[in-house]
């Protein structure tokens, strides 16, 4: 039994920091942040600016001509990786009536879980860090200038160059997936460490893509930390960090300007009086806190970013609510970290993100499992869209700000004229790839949660 942690016993934890006695009973719970700040004093936190994202934007551009003739999937787009935007008036309607909101509410979907190449939202940061990595090679060893048309990659040389380097990474599934797909079609040596919680379809995959994959009884944590050492003492192997990787980040990140552009296509307005809320389901952090600081420079403080965590796992919350971050892991305090939602399965989140992000990120909040699987029922039922469970993770967020109780509306001049004005939307994060097989045995778990056969 846990009685001290950190050399506090958990009574006091609790007075400190009331929030936790419900996180510690695994009770969904919503905290939003009092520290919320205008972005141009939040960019203060931040190393990076709007001149990263721009230049990871440009690299991509870059790299299109490349990725249209390695990859068919994307050839349709040019080799441009995007995803769909998507109104889901049907589901809406079921997540009203589910969580009793009365007022009609504007609801999209990003639909980032059907990403091309890997089938989820880590095919943004994932394959930008493995082409950025790429072409510093190839720049290095003058096999490349930028003003090159950039498909010489695929030429012998340079895949000669390629597979004589590693890349490697620590993953519960997604990221792992995308980066082992990208790195072994450019023909780097890939090898993905996975976590105990990773589906086996997806090791399964790696591996049909010639992918070396190391399996671990431990969690998330264990397969970043054994993938860092083992490349630190190879020179040729280049880790790619989703805890502390400002490459990854500025990958997810051009998802502001994307989804802007997106916006101005199909008129929707967002500004002081048209708000938008966007739900992110966040595991160690990257690729939500990416995408939250592109859509902070495309939108300003107009946006309004609120993460998702299973109640298994709210290791983000907890991090930035306590000042933490990542010196504290939830099972230190007896929390399991074992949940359905194996992407959001971290037990310690990232420091550089929580850190980065504390004033731009508007709250947080939990969920559990069987909601998760209940919300994937009725996304399919309704909208005919399947996702995997941590994919839903984002769907209550738009109830958990219209019934808070914190007074962050009020704080943050959002009246209910402005609200109903509002957009929200939910940023699907995977499912794209999940074999039928695993995708029915999903939809049966929800199915017995709604309909109850």
């Amino acid at each position: 039994m846990i009685t001290k942690v950190y050399q506090k016993d958990l009574k006091s934890w609790k007075r400190e920091f009331p929030l936790m006695a419900s996180l510690l009973e695994l009770k969904p719970v919503s905290w939003f942040n009092p520290a919320i700040a205008p972005l141009a004093t939040a960019l203060d936190d931040i190393v990076l600016g709007a001149a990263d994202v721009a230049d990871a934007s440009a690299r991509l551009q870059r790299f299109a001509p490349f990725l249209a003739q390695a990859f068919p999937e994307v050839a349709a787009s040019n080799g441009i990786i995007e995803s769909q935007l998507l109104a889901v008036p049907e589901f809406a309607q079921a997540l009203r009536e589910r969580y009793d909101v009365s007022q009609p509410v504007k609801l999209l979907l990003k639909k980032d879980s059907h990403l091309p190449i890997s089938g989820s939202v880590k095919a943004r940061g994932g394959i930008y860090e493995v082409l950025f990595h790429a072409e510093q090679l190839a720049l290095r060893h003058g096999l490349l200038d930028i003003a090159d048309d950039y498909r010489k990659l695929a030429e012998p040389e340079c895949q000669a160059l390629f597979a004589s380097h590693k890349i490697a990474v620590g993953s519960t599934g997604n990221l792992g997936l995308s980066i082992g797909i990208a790195s072994a079609r450019l023909g780097f040596a890939t090898t993905v460490h996975m976590s105990a919680d990773a589906r086996q379809w997806k090791k399964d995959k790696l591996r049909a893509h010639g992918v070396s994959v190391i399996e671990y009884a431990g969690d998330y944590g264990q397969a970043v930390e054994q993938g860092r050492a083992e490349a630190q003492a190879d020179p040729a192997c280049h880790f790619i960090d989703d805890e502390n990787s400002t490459t990854l980040f500025l990958g997810y990140a051009v998802a502001g300007e994307r989804l802007k552009a997106q916006f101005e296509q199909r008129g929707i307005t967002v500004d002081a009086a048209h708000p938008l809320f966007v739900y992110l389901p966040c595991g160690v952090g990257g690729g939500p806190g990416g995408i939250a600081f592109g859509l902070k420079l495309a939108f300003g403080d107009h946006v309004h970013c609120i993460f998702a965590e299973p109640t298994q796992s709210p290791c983000m919350l907890m991090g930035v609510y306590t000042g933490l971050h990542d010196e504290l892991a939830v099972q230190d305090f007896g929390i399991s970290n074992q949940t359905a939602a194996d992407g959001l399965a971290v037990g310690r989140p990232s420091g550089f993100v929580g850190r980065s992000m504390q004033r731009m990120l508007d709250g947080y909040y939990t969920l559990g499992d069987d909601e998760m699987f209940a919300l994937l029922y009725l996304m399919q039922s309704t909208e005919g869209i399947a996702l995997e469970p941590s994919a839903l993770a984002g769907a209550p967020g738009f109830a958990r700000v219209l019934q808070e109780q914190q007074g962050y509306r009020q704080r943050m001049g959002l009246s209910a004229q402005v609200m109903d004005n509002a957009t929200h939307l939910i940023w699907a994060t995977g499912g794209g790839m999940v074999p039928p097989a695993e995708m029915d045995k999903y939809l049966a778990s929800g199915r017995s949660l709604v309909v109850g056969d």
